[in-house]
């Protein structure tokens, strides 16, 4: 099939559909999207809160616990123990199809009567405070999709590390500190799209560096600072001369930190060991296409934060997957053929799930919720083979000709995600309000709930002004106090107000010799995401133009690497840098016939 135009359904704009894009429709047997790219992104992430915590009471042993859940909201949810447990069985809440209503409105029923899990924890072992989305973690403090690591506190999307506070987007990494977007590095801290960094801090776009503080687009460097290379002794004597143990000290290196990454070179994408991919932020993948945040991924398109898959589409927080569609949290092992699925899955080898959450260790399922070692379900009940077979395509059919319609009027047929206002969420408790920031007054207008923060009566017995400069003059007495954050809740940051520091956050600053922050966890975190690009690319032409002369920002090293001569680059790409942004923006060429 050639490519087609569409208008989207939700935002009113052309998107393409490639011809590769139709043949994965057609071999999942689903219907092409009436939603753009980037709707869909949004729409999924309606479904996922990971930082909005409540206090509830599990529906089964009534203990104290944790929720991603509102309490006005009109289910039953179960801790995890609980929610793992063979004490309930979810076909118990099965119902017949009802003919007379569409599918979403069953659905919707169908979630107030089956139990939810509280949280999302997998083999979470230590982490009684450890936040959400946690799989295969060892002590983990307020984290959120975290995967296979350890010692990890105030973060965010961390997979393989160990001892890591206040990071985001960080892979195979050690005692780190407030890295975004890093790989394979250790003992570092203030460091942005860096990899393979040793003893380091303040580098943006650096590799295999060592010893190295407040410089950008090093390779294969040793005792460098500000882009100079010094000696072993000078280094460190320079290095003490800074006060990176002075909290004003730090505010103003991170000052001159922003200034010098806004100056340095950009490489079109973060692409490391990629082939034929586009997207940002990519490890070890091929043919991963319009994708975000992601590693060990083959023959995928539209994905996000999506890890260890194969020839999927439009899926997000979802790994070790094939044939993936339209899901949110599918992270199921040696799983196929998963559409339409939220809030993840429970166990793995799941096959054939279509409208499903939390559903693991099944195939043939279709508009189900907790399944487990069941096959052939709808609505949570189970049928027989052949009865299965003979009712899902009635019921698909029944889905075109009675479609959801929501309250702007938008239409959900079969191939359509879960309709937004059908989520337990309101829009500024999900990531979506982190990729896709929208005021109180925007999300209504779009048909978004909105929930106005509760208000809090902390007991503030230091304010951050009244911290020390410098972690040498704190001691353990730190630990008892309610100290306030220094926005006051003024921001748009799901500012906490206050916050603690905790033991083992308290031994890292002072081994590290780092200063105390002053902001709320929340509030560091959303300073994070400013440093991150838009989940979003444009096409553009390589910025490299030697005859621009002294408005160009680099220094040429030898113009003659670059294979345009003396004319600007003509060299296109899709990126992550919108036209408007400041930063010099190079193709791979040009890129590497600079960094050296």
């Amino acid at each position: 099939m050639n490519q087609k135009a569409k208008i989207c359904q939700n935002c009113k704009t052309e998107f393409l559909i490639e011809p590769d894009d139709f043949a994965f429709y057609v071999k999942l047997k689903v219907p092409p999207p009436t939603w753009c790219p980037q709707c869909r992104m949004q729409r999924r992430l309606t479904w996922r809160n990971e930082r909005t915590l409540y206090k509830a009471t599990c529906g089964l042993c009534k203990k104290a616990i944790f929720s991603v859940y509102a309490p006005d909201l009109s289910f039953t949810q179960y801790c995890v123990d609980c929610w793992n447990s063979d004490i309930w069985d979810a076909t118990s809440y099965g119902a017949d199809y009802d003919w007379e209503l569409p599918f979403f409105e069953q659905w919707k029923r169908l979630c107030t009567r089956v139990p939810w899990r509280n949280l999302s924890h997998t083999n979470a072992m230590y982490s009684p405070f450890g936040g959400n989305m946690l799989r295969d973690v060892n002590r983990v403090y307020l984290s959120y999709s975290i995967i296979e690591s350890e010692d990890v506190h105030y973060s965010k999307d961390v997979d393989k590390s160990k001892m890591i506070f206040d990071s985001f987007d960080i892979v195979s990494s050690e005692n780190a500190y407030e890295n975004i977007l890093g790989y394979k590095n250790y003992n570092c801290s203030f460091i942005v799209s860096s990899r393979n960094c040793i003893d380091s801090a303040f580098l943006f776009d650096c590799s295999n560096c060592r010893h190295c503080f407040l410089s950008t687009n090093l390779r294969n460097k040793e005792f460098y600072i500000r882009n100079k290379p010094y000696t072993k002794d000078k280094y460190f004597f320079e290095l003490k001369k800074l006060s990176v143990g002075s909290y004003a000290a730090t505010e103003g290196i991170k000052k001159e930190f922003f200034e010098r990454k806004e100056a340095a070179l950009y490489r079109y994408a973060n692409l490391i060991n990629c082939v034929s991919s586009s997207g940002d932020d990519l490890i070890n993948s091929k043919q991963a296409r319009d994708s975000f945040s992601g590693h060990d991924l083959e023959d995928v398109r539209y994905t996000f934060r999506a890890l260890v898959m194969k020839d999927s589409m439009d899926a997000s927080y979802v790994g070790m997957n094939t044939l993936t569609y339209e899901a949110q949290g599918a992270g199921v092992a040696d799983s196929t053929l998963i559409r339409f699925n939220v809030h993840g899955a429970h166990g793995g080898n799941g096959q054939d799930f279509q409208y499903t959450a939390f559903c693991g260790y099944a195939s043939h399922l279709f508009g189900c919720i907790g399944i487990r070692n069941k096959q052939y379900c709808i609505l949570n009940k189970q049928y027989s083979k052949e009865e299965y077979e003979s009712l899902v395509p009635k019921i698909i059919e029944h889905m075109h000709v009675k479609p959801y319609v929501d309250r702007k009027g938008r239409s959900y047929a079969y191939g359509e995600f879960f309709p937004s206002e059908l989520s337990p969420f309101a829009y500024n408790e999900t990531v979506t309000q982190e990729y896709f920031s929208l005021n109180k007054p925007e999300a209504e207008e779009n048909g978004y709930r909105w929930r106005d923060p509760e208000e809090r009566h902390y007991k503030i017995s230091k304010t951050a002004r009244a911290l020390p400069d410098r972690i040498d003059d704190v001691d353990d007495s730190i630990l008892g106090e309610v100290i306030g954050c220094a926005h006051e809740g003024t921001c748009n940051d799901q500012c906490t107000t206050a916050f603690k520091i905790v033991p083992q956050e308290f031994q890292f600053y002072k081994k590290t010799n780092l200063p105390l922050p002053r902001l709320c966890p929340n509030c560091r975190h959303y300073q994070r995401l400013k440093q991150r690009n838009p989940l979003k690319l444009w096409h553009r032409q390589c910025m490299c133009d030697p005859s621009a002369g002294s408005g160009q920002v680099m220094k040429y090293a030898n113009t003659s690497k670059h294979f345009h001569g003396t004319h600007r680059c003509p060299n296109e790409f899709e990126t992550s840098y919108a036209p408007d942004r400041k930063e010099i923006v190079y193709c791979e060429q040009c890129y590497q016939a600079e960094i050296v």
